[in-house]
């Protein structure tokens, strides 16, 4: 008789009861995905969906002023405009149609090509009244495409906000596929017949549009640029293409430079801020430069000026005539010159009365 003892392992007990709970985890989250999809599916057959009354209720909604601002989206491409309804107006949309379950999750995460992290998420549409389902799935890198170049995510809080600004497009795509397309085209026009009736060109509107278009980037001037007149001239079918451009942005379906084009305003601040600086300089260190500087009126007074006379300086003949004449003129003199008392000489004598001296 052995008296050896068999060794147990010691994590063979524990690994076959974690393996275990963890199948057990995974197979309570089916079981409860697959209740919910029946129990939406029972609520639905329960409760069919009415299409008249449905589309009045979507009608409704299109008719106020809220909705119908952010419900038409427009981005330029190919040299033209493509207009759509947005995301916000898919929601509502599907709200009212009622019997549709939307939405996006992320599957799972991995290492793309270049050792950055990307996500897989599924968007999805479906609709429980009529059975019919649009599931997408698309990757996502976390990577953040900026004006000074890409970078990674650094934290959780962008990564999710990157994969839900993508995963909401291609929920809204999800949502349009399983929508009656004339149901949609209805709704973008009350949005349009919404937003004409209630079209606010009043200053106060104006000033909170351009603020509203500041936060891209877009100046006032390159908004009268786009609509070729002044914004107090402003009509209200421009008002409404304005709104359905700044859904596009917001919605990040578009960037400004599809929009407006560039001004000088920017050239003509740099000139004027130029200018400035030089008057500024020119204030502070013009009296030392000036005093440096030669004064071209004092210069001008120098040329005009005669030259120094010099003290060994002596007169010619003629100066000392002309000098003398003008000392017996002042004197009370005749003003004769020295060449007209060399040819008309003084007399010497008196002739005596009566007698004639011919020679």
């Amino acid at each position: 008789m052995s008296n050896e003892v068999a060794t147990a392992n010691p994590f063979g007990q524990s690994v076959g009861a974690s393996r275990t709970a963890g199948n057990a985890v995974a197979q309570a989250d089916q079981h409860r995905a697959v209740a919910e999809v029946q129990a939406a599916m029972m609520i639905a057959r329960i409760n069919p969906r009415d299409p008249v009354r449905a589309m009045d209720s979507i009608l409704n909604a299109c008719a106020r002023p809220t909705l119908a601002n952010a419900a038409i989206y427009e981005y330029a491409k190919g040299g033209q405009s493509v207009t759509g309804p947005s995301i916000r107006l898919a929601e509502a949309i599907a709200q009212q149609w009622g019997n549709i379950h939307f939405g996006f999750r992320e599957m799972s995460r991995g290492l793309d090509f270049d050792g950055g992290t990307y996500s897989e998420i599924e968007a999805f549409a479906w609709d429980m009244d009529t059975g019919t389902k649009r599931p997408l799935q698309f990757r996502v890198r976390h990577w953040i495409d900026t004006k000074a170049g890409g970078r990674k995510c650094r934290d959780e809080r962008e990564i999710y906000e990157l994969t839900a600004n993508m995963a909401q497009r291609r929920v809204r795509s999800c949502l349009l596929a399983v929508i009656p397309g004339d149901v949609t085209e209805a709704a973008v026009a009350q949005c349009n017949v919404t937003m004409r009736a209630s079209a606010d060109t009043s200053p106060e509107a104006m000033k909170k549009m351009v603020e509203a278009f500041a936060q891209f980037g877009v100046t006032k001037d390159q908004i009268e640029k786009r609509i070729q007149r002044r914004l107090d001239a402003i009509q209200p079918a421009q008002v409404v293409s304005l709104k359905s451009v700044y859904a596009s942005l917001r919605d990040g379906m578009s960037v400004a430079s599809d929009w407006f084009d560039e001004t000088e305003s920017g050239a003509g601040e740099k000139k004027v801020s130029a200018a400035e600086a030089l008057k500024a300089k020119a204030k502070q260190g013009a009296p030392a430069e000036i005093e440096n500087q030669p004064d071209p009126e004092r210069q001008q007074q120098r040329h005009e000026e005669p030259p120094a006379v010099d003290a060994e300086w002596s007169p010619s003949p003629e100066e000392q005539a002309e000098i003398a004449a003008r000392e017996r003129a002042e004197a009370g003199g005749l003003f004769d010159s020295a060449d007209q008392k060399s040819h008309h000489p003084a007399p010497t004598g008196r002739r005596p009365r009566g007698s004639l001296n011919v020679e």
